[in-house]
């Protein structure tokens, strides 16, 4: 089984979100399975020094968008077990940041059309490729169009939608003059058309293979107009082809009994370590150093739709609760600054981090009773499962991965992994929180929670297994 997996980000090398953790542990996992995975994304002028400078160079090749004929260098480092190949031109690369650049549309179809172009150079020909994400959505169109003559078709097609919400959508215009592809048999329905304009996204589901999103919640949650970003209706036509698969965590970065970056090591067996994590955090941040007092940590971007406005909304009263409460993350000005605000007003309860800070994350979710994610929607969600992993509750909206990956907790049973709520409404995520303040105060069945949690089986070795599955009856 040869697999080319095709995305615009992978850490170490670069990272914007989500689907740079999944395009390394997703294919480090595969490859202990004895599956030939190859990833394949741009050399970002943003890839430190480290990593550029042991890359070798493979070959160049040349990508004609319309009148451009643009150069496409292929460089290769192998990292972790896994082979990487960068598709290099300085033109398009060499940026300060990866996305967001007035030229995306551009960018990423000299990428998508250079992803195929690349096969040449390797003399590699994937039984599948995996594409994530609208950077890599055109792959699919720009396949199916070299398959009219012969070409590749025996190369099957996964699209993984990581985030509905970001579709790679352009002006129409763009489709003739720099997508190169023909407008009458594209700017349809079935094709790229979304609305008056053009998204890749479209693209990469209508011409894939099959489709998956990140957990079977979303795979259904976006059949509906809400979740949908008005392709709901494109996704009960292709239902039949449409599956999701949970993500995973990495368990040896993810590791309390092994984590150099946390205070004190600690795991199942010796779980009664884990309060000197909130001691040395309270002191590192200013908070009252109270061993008893419940920790409530939030990690994440400040915005609508990670449920930071629930939060704002009844942070007064939760602050009034015998709690503390640990934010880091970037994000909307004004929850910055109510954040920054409310830190102030109540210095040894609150504590503020405007920033991102990995190290500090992982001390957060060793130090912290409780986690928050009280999301609007979330197609996957990894600090949940992290949390788990590190001993900390989560508090979670029922949505999305969220929904699939935390069992709510029954005081009748004394079963569950966290606590949940259903509806998009501050106080009911508030009374959840004070239902968790509750069962705090009963150290033997919070204790079996956390453990429960802990035991949770979410690594990227399971997730591999079902996506091997996929790609095999996919290359049938």
């Amino acid at each position: 089984m040869k697999v080319l997996f095709a995305t615009g980000e992978a850490w170490p090398f670069i990272k914007t979100g989500g689907l740079g953790d999944v395009a390394h542990s997703l294919p480090k996992a595969l490859s202990k399975m004895g599956v030939d995975v190859r990833v394949i994304l741009p050399k970002y002028s943003l890839i430190d020094y480290k990593y550029r400078s042991k890359m070798t160079h493979m070959g160049h090749t040349y990508v004609q968008l319309n009148w451009r004929n643009q150069y496409c260098g292929v460089e290769s480092l192998e990292y972790e077990g896994v082979k990487y190949y960068f598709v290099d031109n300085e033109y398009y690369f060499n940026r300060e940041k990866a996305y967001g650049e007035l030229d995306d549309c551009e960018r990423f179809s000299f990428f998508s059309k250079g992803i195929l172009s690349a096969l040449d150079v390797l003399g590699f020909e994937p039984d599948v490729i995996h594409c994530n994400d609208w950077h890599t959505g055109l792959v699919p169109l720009y396949l199916n169009e070299m398959k009219k003559s012969g070409i590749y078709d025996g190369i099957k097609t996964l699209y993984t939608i990581h985030n509905l919400k970001y579709q790679g959508i352009f002006v129409r215009e763009n489709l003739g003059d720099t997508v190169a592809l023909p407008y009458d048999s594209y700017f349809r329905e079935d094709g790229l058309k979304f609305y008056d304009g053009i998204s890749f996204m479209k693209g990469g589901i209508n011409y894939s293979d099959h489709i998956s999103t990140v957990s079977v919640t979303y795979a259904e949650e976006i059949k509906s107009e809400f979740y949908g970003e008005s392709l709901h209706g494109l996704f009960h036509l292709y239902e039949d082809k449409l599956s999701g698969i949970v993500n995973g965590i990495d368990y040896e970065i993810f590791n309390p009994r092994k984590d150099k970056e946390i205070a004190v090591k600690f795991g199942q067996s010796k779980l009664d370590k884990k309060v000197r994590n909130k001691l040395a955090l309270q002191k590192e941040l200013g908070l009252a150093v109270a061993e008893d007092v419940p920790m409530i940590g939030i990690i994440t971007r400040l915005v609508k739709q990670k449920g930071i406005d629930l939060v704002a909304h009844v942070l007064q009263e939760l602050l009034e609760k015998n709690v503390q409460i640990v934010v880091l993350g970037t994000g909307d000005e004004d929850f910055e600054d109510l954040f920054e605000y409310y830190s102030q007003m109540y210095p040894a309860k609150l504590s503020s981090n405007i920033t991102f800070d990995h190290a500090l994350a992982k001390r957060i979710y060793a130090s912290a009773d409780m986690f928050l994610m009280p999301s609007l929607f979330e197609p996957c969600g990894l600090s949940q499962m992290i949390s788990m992993r590190y001993g900390t509750v989560p508090v979670v909206r029922e949505t999305g991965g969220l929904k699939d990956t935390v069992e709510p907790y029954n005081k009748f049973a004394n079963t569950g992994t966290g606590f949940t709520f259903v509806n998009y409404n501050a106080h009911e995520m508030l009374d959840t929180i004070s239902r968790a303040l509750e069962l705090y105060e009963d150290p033997k069945r919070w204790h079996d929670l956390i453990i429960r949690g802990m035991q949770m089986k979410n690594s990227w070795s399971q997730v591999g297994r079902s996506y091997k599955k996929l790609y095999l009856e996919l290359a049938k």
